[in-house]
């Protein structure tokens, strides 16, 4: 099934989803397809969002900036892979674009990208530089397509045969997955040392691995979960005294702070401006 919908601020732009296979859940996230001709240029605010993206584009170019690691694989881009990120980019377009833009979990990624994530922290790398040949092959395949109905599907085959290529691959170490899962359930409100108590390794060695196979370390992880929680709640209405509170917070101040560090804004003005706000890139 697809659904659609046209942009918000203007210009024309359509965008379509899609559910993967319920084989590749939960790794795999939501297909986003998208096509604007909005013939103006336009730039989003890209929010940490604890997932690795794959963009595969058809048509245009993408323009990014700012993030932090000085912005490591900033610059013009038609297709991208992005990394777990710890700081908001903003993505552009010169008024035309067209592609498919799909997340997974990192360790999701971690299986089908044949190897860990470090070197991915808060970089954007080109998907043939990860994947090799057979993410040219994909692009191709998938700008051939009829209609996203065909290039859903055609997703589907081609994750579903990567997996089971990549099923006697080695994955992340089973306690920096435990950790994740710990960080994911908690929405990144659990404290540090009660993650390492559950994977039965020390803080230090927790710190390592887990950067060194997903990408950023467990308390830079959790801070993202936090926001992304602190975002849905907002958004949602709820005061943010409140919202701090739930998210594992001091106060409203520590609320403000961490706002400003990971998307540049505070609160108020971030929800202001959340029709342009977008996890079109994740990561």
């Amino acid at each position: 099934m697809v659904r659609s919908r046209v942009c918000t601020g203007g210009g024309r732009c359509q965008w379509y989803y899609g559910a993967p296979d319920a084989r590749l859940r939960p790794g795999i996230g939501t297909y986003r397809g998208f096509r604007t001709t909005a013939g103006v240029p336009q730039e989003r605010l890209v929010v940490p969002s604890g997932r690795v993206s794959l963009l595969i584009g058809f048509g245009g170019e993408l323009r990014v900036r700012g993030g932090s690691a000085g912005g490591a694989g900033a610059g013009r881009h038609r297709s991208l892979v992005s990394g777990l990120h710890t700081r908001a980019r903003v993505l552009g377009h010169g008024g035309e674009a067209h592609g498919v833009e799909l997340t997974l979990a990192p360790w999701a990624a971690y299986r089908l990208f044949g190897s860990p994530l470090g070197e991915l922290a808060d970089a954007l790398a080109d998907p043939a530089d990860v994947l090799g040949a057979r993410a040219r092959h994909l692009g191709e395949a998938l700008a051939e397509a009829p209609g996203w109905r065909e290039r859903f599907a055609l997703l589907d085959a081609t994750l579903l045969r990567w997996t089971a290529e990549a099923a006697s691959a080695p994955g992340p170490a089973p306690a920096v997955l435990e950790a994740w899962r710990v960080l994911e359930r908690s929405g990144g409100a659990i404290p540090i040392h009660a993650v390492a108590s559950e994977t039965g390794w020390s803080m230090r060695h927790l710190e390592s691995r887990f950067r060194e196979q997903l990408g950023i370390g467990p308390k830079q992880l959790a801070r993202v979960l936090r926001l992304n929680r602190a975002i849905r709640l907002l958004t949602a209405g709820r005061p943010a005294a409140e919202t701090a509170a739930e998210c594992g917070l001091y106060d409203q101040a520590h609320l403000s702070r961490e706002f400003t560090a990971l998307t540049g804004m505070p609160p108020g003005r971030f929800l202001a401006g959340r029709d342009t706000a977008s996890a079109w890139i994740a990561g």
